[in-house]
């Protein structure tokens, strides 16, 4: 007896921003180096855009018909027919259809530990996302490819493994599309702190309610707590628990002011504080008032 399909299925489903929409789910991505989340393809209304937002993997769009906008790092980029761009973790993006000729692309979304060493080796970043391509049908193929892949497979974890192959070809048809800008070697030889501590500035960004770890933090950058410690304060003039605390209390400052149904309790624990009583002496001690004090006079009061 065949076994019964049990990977994802194209939705080819009536998506009321889209003249045409599909989209194919990876039910059983791997915990590895490069792992295929989902794949798709689309043709937007005229205007429709994402955002401004962020996403915890990296997707990848090329355009395969029409015109749009994509924007990123503080940048905008008018992208056309053969233009790729690729949206980056924790990095706020925007990018929207164009109102008189929307464009029709196709996309992969994709995870794994590798993929930032990969992307970066390859010359893309958040300041250069964007490769353009004369030819597009290698770049079709693929993305049709990783998609029946995905399709309708009785054997999930062997269409992760294909899948993921058909993503590093994609990578590398990309890579020779932005020859100009490889980078391997350099990354090799010279770490970029800087783009680690942003990342670093990222996280404590994102992260400032859960309980945080420079250690862990650090450790996870591949760095030592002392050493990540010094190039922090290098590149943003202070220590990361300073920059936490920093971060932590201009939160709390904008909840007091526009969310008055929180109680203390429930600002100190909404920033990161399980203790309220440590909250308000970390508030007082930063802004010269308690946290009740500094609601008051923001009422007026």
């Amino acid at each position: 007896m065949k076994p019964s399909a049990a990977g994802a299925r194209a939705a080819s489903s009536r998506n009321p921003d889209h003249s045409a929409f599909t989209v194919t789910n990876n039910t059983q991505p791997a915990q590895g180096e490069l792992s295929v989340m989902f794949s798709g393809e689309g043709k937007p209304n005229p205007g429709h855009g994402i955002g401004p937002a962020v996403h915890n993997y990296y997707l990848i769009h090329t355009v395969l018909g029409g015109r749009g906008n994509f924007e990123i790092d503080g940048r905008r980029y008018a992208c056309a027919r053969g233009d790729t761009f690729i949206i980056f973790p924790d990095e706020l993006f925007t990018y929207f259809a164009d109102e008189r000729d929307p464009w029709h692309y196709a996309w992969v979304a994709f995870k794994g530990h590798a993929a930032e060493h990969l992307l970066l080796g390859l010359g893309f970043s958040p300041a250069n996302p964007i490769v353009r391509a004369r030819d597009l049908r290698p770049l079709s193929s693929l993305y049709r490819k990783i998609r029946g892949t995905l399709e309708q497979t009785p054997f999930p974890e062997l269409a992760d493994l294909e899948a993921g192959g058909y993503l590093r070809v994609l990578l590398k048809e990309l890579g020779l599309r932005n020859e100009g800008k490889l980078v391997f070697n350099s990354l090799a030889i010279l770490p970029d702190i800087e783009r680690q501590i942003k990342r670093a500035v990222r996280w404590l960004s994102y992260q400032y309610a859960q309980p945080i770890s420079i250690e862990e933090l650090s450790r996870s950058l591949g760095y030592h707590r002392t050493h990540l410690s010094k190039m922090f304060k290098q590149v943003t003039g202070v220590s990361p628990m300073q920059f936490l605390l920093k971060v932590r209390m201009e939160r709390a400052k904008e909840l007091l002011n526009e969310q008055s149904h929180l109680s203390i309790d429930q600002v100190a624990s909404s920033v990161g504080y399980p203790d309220a009583l440590y909250f308000s002496k970390q508030f007082r001690k930063t802004f010269g008032c308690s946290p009740s004090e500094y609601r008051a006079q923001a009422r007026g009061g």
